[in-house]
């Protein structure tokens, strides 16, 4: 059996993102292939467990596993609050070990290749005695390391990480990296390469920056924040994706000049300039994604005829304007198996920038 562990540099470096564009290339290759979050941060509850929300997008979009209960053993470890706190005080590092071995004997019975998420930096984890480098040396995995952005801080980030997993005995099959802003694609591709040459590492892949993966949908600011939906609307605009956020304090002249299409456009609920200007705007020519309405006010009837007519979601949020806009921007933006064009376009960004043949040749 194959195995690769997919370890990242820090938080949101896109190691899921890889992991599923694997997966989903791989297989045509291999007959039975798996996956498993062996220690998970954020998780979702399902059928009384908590379950790695990055382990359900898989499953789900996947169908890697019929058997019932596979889901909780994609995801052994859920890192809850004061778990940390529990181990400090009264620490029992067999426990954990035995539940990550237990299973992933159960999710690679009979698999081919199974795919291990790592979570957060190589480090994290340290504090329960299960760093990455830790588990991957625990299910003998070799691993792909991930970083993001331009060319020194890349090289600086893996160089750091990879000393773990060597302090482990652990073999790194080379590294990605993610996010690559595509104007500097070439310059970046070219020398990162020459950099990490000199290293002795190898570079499997540069994957450009594809923003419409970052953007979120009104229902995901919904399930992050405490704004409420003022006026039910549907599923299907609930979906609705945000590619600019517009805080609309300014005058209507100078606000006008923002908005594009998918814009979210947040404003105090008595604006009205402000919300008449959003409306008319997705009347003609712009689509408005939503309607963020800040103070806890609410605009007159006539206003709320008018947005029920332009089918606009709109929500409304205790707090000013510009802490809305912050807890707005801190939304981590992640996939779910309902995003299937952001699912497709994974598939294929892997396939584009990822030397799939070379990572096959290297297990």
């Amino acid at each position: 059996m194959r195995k690769i562990f997919i370890a990242a540099t820090k938080q949101n470096d896109g190691k899921t993102t890889v992991a599923l564009g694997l997966l989903s290339n791989f297989k045509k290759d291999f007959k039975k292939i798996g996956f498993i979050k062996p220690v998970g941060q954020r998780y979702l509850e399902e059928n009384g467990f908590k379950i790695d929300e990055d382990s359900i997008l898989i499953e789900e979009t996947l169908k890697l596993y019929e058997i019932k209960g596979s889901l909780k053993d994609m995801s052994p470890v859920a890192v809850e609050r004061g778990f940390t706190e529990r181990y400090v005080a009264k620490p029992n590092r067999q426990v954990i070990t035995k539940q990550i071995q237990e299973s992933f004997k159960r999710i690679s019975r009979r698999k081919d290749l199974v795919i291990i998420e790592g979570t957060g930096h190589a480090g994290v984890g340290s504090v329960f005695e299960h760093s990455n480098a830790q588990v991957a040396k625990l299910l003998g995995s070799k691993v792909i390391l991930i970083s993001s952005g331009g060319i020194g801080r890349p090289i600086d980030e893996i160089v750091l990480n990879k000393a773990l997993f060597d302090r482990e005995g652990v073999k790194i099959l080379g590294v990605i990296i993610n996010k690559v802003i595509p104007e500097k694609f070439d310059k970046i591709n070219r020398l990162v390469r020459k950099g990490f040459a000199s290293r002795g590492i190898d570079v499997l892949g540069v994957i450009p920056y594809n923003p419409m993966l970052s953007y979120p949908t009104i229902r995901q600011i919904i399930e992050e924040t405490d704004f409420k939906l003022l006026f039910e609307c549907g599923d299907k605009l609930l979906e609705n994706r945000i590619a600019k956020i517009i805080v609309g304090a300014m005058q209507v002249n100078d606000a006008v000049k923002y908005i594009i299409d998918q814009s979210l456009v947040i404003t105090p609920g008595d604006r009205i300039d402000i919300i008449k200007l959003a409306l008319d705007a997705h009347k003609q020519d712009r689509r408005i994604s939503g309607l963020v309405l800040t103070g806890g006010l609410t605009p007159p009837d006539e206003i709320t005829g008018l947005i029920t007519n332009a089918s606009i979601p709109v929500l409304l949020a205790r707090e000013d304007t510009y802490s809305v806009s912050v807890k707005i921007h801190e939304v981590n933006v992640k996939i779910r198996p309902q995003d299937k064009e952001k699912i497709e376009t994974v598939k294929n960004m892997a396939a584009d920038y990822v030397d799939l043949k070379q990572i096959r040749k290297r297990l």
